[in-house]
């Protein structure tokens, strides 16, 4: 004999309502009984007397709960079992259902977890227990249909993302030069390689007043689309810049100003440029908390040019230095960002720049070459673990 549910508030009651559970089972009675207890808690009760109308029912109006009997003729709750768990339609294979089942023994305990059922309870029904295992698979229905709703949103966030992502791509993809410049006497060659699809790096070159030309390069906090929007915005201050000033410290400083003026000093980015004479081949550098430039010399010499201002965006009137240096026929100069100091290939520690000056291949015949020879050393495209930062480099070589 049964005993009836225990008494539950009104807020209960209220919640239960919306629940529909059917009870299978080809005993009448047994269905009667129930069918009051589950009224009588506040839930909505159908009743079936056999497999293959329970199987129409539930194609038709899907229960949130199945009471199930274990033994009944022809179609018996195991095998309606197997046919719910195998349905195409996933709501349908996913309702909790809970078998009932004279058997006490653990065979038909294991043959009805093995069949599909969440739960099962051993007849006569203890009310008590039978309403304590419809609550929980309620709240684990619940949670499953929340989870799948925040899997839902999870992937369309992802979604948007790429998209964001994809757009903030193509944008970086045209800001970025993808020709050298048509420079008489001189060869230029560029490299760009994003962790993701887009990156915090960007590189460039632009004409200034008295024939110079002025390379320059930038390296700016994280990745992604918000990375991808700091080198848009570099390459508008670094353009604006060239126009107003006529030395890469003056460019320097105005990059400064308007880049602090726009994130105060929550964002900022190194960078260096480098201000060629093509005629004489005399050139002005200055850094700004970015890796040093290297300076190849056709005798086989190493020059290193470090930065002496700090990063762009930390100070309001940080102090720019120029460095002179003259660039004969067969020097070249390597601007490059700190992707080039991850791990190469079989060490275990960061590069350093000295370490880099050594990877730097004198008898290169081109800039291509220089370039070529020191990414295949320092950022080969085949490391199996992948670069842990963007990567951007430039390389000027003179020739005439």
């Amino acid at each position: 004999m049964m005993e009836r549910f225990s008494s539950e508030s009104k807020e209960e009651m209220s919640n239960n309502s919306r629940v529909q559970i059917l009870v299978v089972d080809d005993h009448a009675m047994s269905r009667k009984i129930l069918a009051q207890l589950l009224t009588s808690a506040g839930y909505r009760c159908s009743q079936c007397e056999d497999g293959p109308k329970a199987l129409e029912v539930i194609h038709a109006r899907q229960p949130s709960l199945l009471l199930l009997d274990f033994d009944m003729p022809g179609l018996n709750g195991e095998e309606v079992l197997k046919r719910l768990r195998s349905d195409n339609d996933p709501a349908v294979a996913q309702i909790p259902a809970i078998m009932l089942t004279g058997h006490g023994s653990e065979a038909s305990e294991v043959r009805c977890l093995q069949a599909g059922a969440n739960d099962f309870v051993t007849k006569p029904i203890n009310a008590a227990v039978l309403q304590a295992r419809i609550e929980t698979q309620l709240r684990l229905r619940s949670m499953r249909r929340q989870l799948e709703r925040q899997n839902d949103e999870l992937e369309e966030w992802r979604r948007n993302l790429e998209r964001d992502l994809a757009a903030a791509r193509l944008t970086q993809q045209s800001l970025i030069p993808h020709k050298p410049p048509r420079l008489p006497g001189w060869q230029v060659a560029a490299c760009y390689r994003p962790v993701i699809q887009v990156g915090g790096d960007i590189y460039g070159w632009l004409p200034m007043k008295e024939g110079r030309i002025l390379f320059w390069i930038a390296d700016g906090t994280g990745h992604g689309a918000a990375a991808a929007l700091l080198t848009t915005l570099a390459k508008l201050l670094f353009h604006h810049g060239s126009v107003e000033h006529n030395t890469p410290a003056r460019i320097m400083e105005a990059v400064n100003h308007d880049f602090r003026s726009i994130f105060g000093a929550r964002f900022f980015m190194t960078a260096m440029c480098v201000a060629v004479d093509p005629e004489s081949g005399s050139a002005s550098v200055v850094g700004a908390g970015h890796p040093p430039l290297l300076v190849v010399r056709h005798d086989s010499a190493t020059e290193s040019i470090a930065s002496i201002a700090p990063p762009l965006g930390l100070l309001e009137h940080p102090e720019f230095t120029e460095t002179l240096i003259d660039l004969e026929s067969g020097d070249a100069f390597l601007l490059y960002t700190d992707g080039l100091f991850g791990s190469t290939k079989g060490e275990r520690h960061r590069l350093t720049p000295k370490g880099l000056e050594k990877m730097l291949d004198h008898s290169a015949v081109s800039a291509e070459a220089l370039l070529k020879g020191i990414l295949d050393r320092a950022a080969p495209d085949e490391a199996s673990d992948g670069s842990p930062d963007d990567v951007a480099a430039l390389a000027v070589r003179r020739v005439a």
